[in-house]
């Protein structure tokens, strides 16, 4: 037996025993290519209009004031100021998330758990844990994890079958351009043959990256392969509420987080359990999937002093690479162009697993029909 068939055979029963699951992931992520870009689009008519020409904006320590006075019954657990000029002040408080004028405090909204929001966090539950509940996620998440990892191996495997065994133009023009008046069995493997050898970078690196997603022991792999101790989970800690007014030191550190990196978008609090802790203020200088572009300021309550300040090349090694994968996964790291490209190769994906299927399907087909006619044969044979 040559080599080819040594990697042909595995390659197709991945593809039958993973094809559905895979199918399945693969259109969801089609359809969650621009889900940060839909979800800020469902809530941009909340936005945060000055009543007047002159008017500034309020501080955020104002802001909040005034919503404590008109909504008392809200416990405050974190803030987002964004760099845009109407802009809202974005407050959390537990499962809500509250849109408030920076110009009066006045609330302009609420995120809706229903509707767009809705709909993307259904197409992640299919995506992540086939829309299981209860009990029998964890199972659902071990199906889709392993099942992403044949389609990794898929992945590698297809790109030594799809590329043509020898380097001639005739022979690479079969596997790179589309055949127009290809049908049948002749048009699937085409199809197949093409949109792997194109798709093949991209695709290997949108389903690598989300393998430590899965599992938590591929996670700790990353670390170890630069010789780094994999970190302990974080622990989990409540967050704190804001019982009481927030001082005026509170509009200096706001200020200080500014200041402290020119050209932030959006900077995020998310209050702590102690009212003494440090306040920990997340500053993204992107659009909120480049990790590069991300950064963390610890900052002494009372004095203001900087704790920490922790930006992308400041992290480990290992770390960095675990930032990037989590987002090379949804192509975000590279902006639109990447989240573009990530579902153009899950559509591709689909494309591929679908014609892999119609493959296989017409193989076993021609197998049983040959063994049919071999036993016919036989039949007559032996009554001869």
């Amino acid at each position: 037996m040559t080599f080819r068939p040594l990697i042909f055979w595995p390659h197709l029963i991945s593809g039958v025993v993973a094809g559905t699951v895979i199918l399945l992931m693969s259109l969801t992520g089609v359809l969650l290519t621009y889900e940060r870009q839909i979800l800020a689009w469902a809530d941009s008519e909340f936005r945060s209009l000055p009543p007047a020409a002159d008017a500034k904006p309020l501080s955020v320590n104002t802001v909040v004031g005034r919503l404590r006075e008109s909504h008392p019954e809200l416990t405050f657990t974190g803030f987002t100021i964004r760099t845009d000029a109407d802009a809202p002040l974005t407050v959390t408080s537990g499962p809500r998330t509250l849109y408030v004028n920076r110009y009066t405090g006045a609330v302009v909204g609420e995120a809706s758990r229903g509707g767009v929001r809705a709909l993307m966090s259904e197409l992640r539950a299919w995506h992540r844990w086939l829309a299981v509940d209860g009990e029998g996620r964890p199972v659902a998440r071990a199906i889709t994890g392993w099942s992403n990892v044949l389609f990794l191996f898929i992945v590698m495997s297809g790109a030594y079958l799809w590329f043509p065994r020898k380097w001639a133009w005739p022979h690479v023009r079969n596997v790179v351009l589309f055949k127009p008046g290809a049908r049948g069995k002749a048009r699937d493997f085409n199809w197949h043959n093409v949109i792997g050898s194109w798709c093949a970078v991209p695709l290997f690196i949108v389903v690598l990256s989300a393998v430590p997603i899965s599992f938590g022991w591929f996670n700790a792999l990353v670390y170890r392969a630069v010789g780094e101790t994999p970190p302990a989970p974080a622990p989990t800690t409540a967050a704190g509420a804001a019982s009481a007014p927030l001082d005026e030191s509170f509009d200096v550190l706001w200020a200080r987080a500014e200041q402290h990196v020119p050209g932030w978008r959006t900077i995020t609090l998310r209050l702590p359990a102690a009212h003494t802790a440090p306040l920990v203020f997340a500053i993204d200088k992107g659009d909120g999937g480049q990790p590069h572009l991300r950064s963390t300021l610890t900052l002494e309550r009372g004095t203001g002093q900087v704790v920490s300040y922790e930006a992308f090349s400041d992290l480990t090694l290992g770390r960095r690479i675990r930032n990037v994968m989590r987002f090379a996964h949804t192509g975000e790291v590279l902006g639109i162009p990447g989240q573009t490209v990530a579902g153009v190769v899950s559509a591709g994906g689909a494309v591929l697993v679908w014609t892999g299927l119609a493959l296989a399907w017409r193989r076993f087909r021609s197998w049983t029909g040959r063994t049919g006619r071999q036993s016919d044969a036989s039949r007559v044979s032996t009554a001869a």
